[in-house]
């Protein structure tokens, strides 16, 4: 261990040891941004920095574990992504199906897919069931994995969901105008009766949410991290958890 080393783990040490645990969000989402850039600084390619990306997770899930978290959505694609090229995208897509089976056969988390899997190939959208159903009876964390996500298209389909469960009930539109609310959408949402995020976490230094869980993330707190997504270290995430302690969150203007 150099010295460099031993200062951060030190440094790491005394955030943790100063975080209130009583002050932990339940529930984190994050924008996982930065890989193709990290691999391009690092002299590597696309999908170097993907699979680098990748890794990081299971490192990720640990500290959350440490510190109380109960659910964690990871966006790993966006219905936007689908716009790359085959050469980029076959790959990733590949990545992503093995780190869903690696968290699956993990142990510890109740993995839940969230987005269209109708956008997905039938390779993909196999393993993410396969995931979901093996894990289904795991007390740990909830562990969303957004692929082919879009915030967008999680409204449309819960509003297409609702308007076809109303009518399968033959209730007509007037009667669905007078009942029609924000919880009965929610009702509809792919992450249906979970608590919505209280902290939304975004590497590489964009400061924006690109339709990430636009709906659930209405009342969120947000922390934009300058790291590059791969290089992103236990002593960001505990800066951010104290960073989230340290507001007063409103709920309104």
């Amino acid at each position: 261990m150099n010295f460099r080393d031993l200062v951060y783990r030190l440094y790491a040490r005394r955030v943790e040891g100063r975080l209130d645990h009583d002050q932990v969000p339940k529930h984190i989402g994050v924008i996982l941004d930065g890989n193709r850039r990290w691999a391009k600084a690092s002299g590597g390619s696309a999908v170097q920095g993907h699979q680098a990306g990748a890794d990081k997770i299971s490192e990720l899930l640990g500290w959350c574990d440490e510190t109380d978290v109960e659910v964690v959505t990871l966006w790993m694609l966006s219905t936007d992504n689908f716009d790359r090229p085959e050469h980029e995208l076959k790959p990733l897509l590949g990545i992503i199906e093995n780190t869903v089976r690696n968290l699956a056969a993990d142990g510890r988390w109740r993995v839940h897919h969230v987005g269209t899997l109708d956008l997905l190939p039938p390779e993909t959208q196999t393993v993410l069931k396969e995931a979901e159903e093996a894990t289904s009876g795991i007390d740990g964390i909830i562990v969303n994995v957004a692929v082919g996500y879009g915030g967008r298209q999680e409204i449309a389909d819960a509003v297409r969901s609702l308007l076809l469960e109303h009518a399968e009930k033959g209730t007509s539109f007037e009667e669905l105008a007078e009942v029609v609310s924000t919880d009965l959408i929610s009702e509809h949402l792919y992450t249906r009766g979970q608590p919505d995020p209280d902290l939304v976490i975004r590497t590489s230094g964009e400061q924006r949410l690109s339709g990430f869980m636009l709906w659930q993330s209405a009342h969120s707190e947000y922390y934009f991290c300058e790291v590059f997504w791969p290089a992103f270290r236990k002593v960001d995430f505990l800066r951010a958890l104290r960073d989230y302690a340290a507001r007063h969150r409103r709920y309104g203007v």
